[in-house]
């Protein structure tokens, strides 16, 4: 081989790889050992009864994004709205559960205060501080305040998604608790998911291996799979693919009523309103629609639903 070859052999390869892109994460994953896969007429035929688990929903920071990030500007809606690129305030949630026999979980982790306080070295690479605008993150009430507050050991996290401001507070969960997320969310390839590879690493380091819900398809073909967590149907996870490869809801049957977490299918109050899926950093617009339009009709079939969306209430 003529040496003039080997740097064009070299450019072919790098470009195939950035073209397939990479998992959002290399971080061990394996099918969940908890949950078991059930359909959305046995969740949707108890939702509606008074439920055990207690669940506060918590605002752990304020933060000011892009709108085009939260909302796709370039739908029919938000063209018919006029709606502009700007910044827009939100929040960053974390959710505590407490359920009587299986103890304290967390939806989201919320934002660490060390990761504010030194991003570098809480593993947030240079690129992705250029483009994240994390000096504008506010905190509230820190994932490690949170876990204090909390009447024992946190029991696991159950992610919505992996993006970074879902797992901000992971440098303040300790390393033996166990991660839970959607099928196919760190290992899909994608092109943008080489952005945030090296970060999402980081924030996961040490921890334990990552859990995929076991989903299956819903006979009633209203989601794309139903997860009763503690086989009790008092938490389901739903699948709703899309803004994400293993974007997931949680169904949460509470004594006050249901309460539905969408996770960032749906960031934003008008977007909800106006069924407007996420804009920037959704993987894939159509697929996210579709599975926001099945949770609006859950709540349509549902009224009593506290619906509490991703970054706003």
């Amino acid at each position: 081989m003529r040496p003039l070859h080997q740097p064009l052999i070299v450019l072919a390869v790098a470009i195939t790889l950035l073209a397939q892109g990479c998992g959002m994460s290399s971080h061990p994953a394996a099918q969940a050992t908890l949950g078991k896969p059930t359909g959305s007429a046995e969740m949707e035929r108890v939702l509606d009864q008074p439920g055990p688990v207690q669940l506060e929903s918590i605002n752990s920071a304020d933060w000011a994004v892009p709108l085009a990030g939260l909302v796709n500007l370039k739908s029919p809606a938000a063209i018919q709205a006029g709606l502009k690129d700007r910044e827009e305030a939100i929040q960053v949630y974390a959710h505590v559960l407490k359920h009587p026999q299986r103890g304290s979980f967390l939806v989201d982790t919320g934002v660490s205060k060390k990761l504010l306080d030194d991003p570098a070295k809480a593993g947030l690479s240079w690129l992705l501080r250029q483009g994240m605008p994390i000096d504008k993150m506010k905190i509230q009430k820190s994932t490690a305040d949170i876990l204090d507050a909390l009447p024992g050991k946190l029991s696991g996290v159950f992610f919505t998604h992996l993006h970074i401001d879902h797992i901000s507070g992971m440098p303040d969960i300790p390393n033996d608790v166990p991660l839970y997320v959607g099928k196919t969310e760190s290992t899909e390839k994608n092109l943008i998911n080489l952005f945030v590879h090296g970060s999402t690493n980081q924030l996961l380091q040490g921890k334990q291996h990552l859990q995929e819900w076991g989903f299956q398809a819903d006979p009633a073909q209203h989601f794309e799979g139903v997860v009763d967590i503690f086989e009790d149907g008092s938490v389901f996870a739903i699948s709703v693919p899309g803004h994400t490869s293993g974007s997931t809801a949680y169904l949460v049957r509470t004594p006050q009523g249901p309460v539905l977490l969408t996770g960032d299918t749906c960031h934003t109050r008008w977007g909800w309103e106006h069924t407007v899926e996420p804009g920037d950093f959704t993987q894939d617009n159509a697929r996210n629609l579709k599975n926001l339009i099945s949770l609006k009709k859950l709540v349509e079939r549902h009224p009593k639903i506290d619906v509490r969306l991703g970054h706003q209430r």
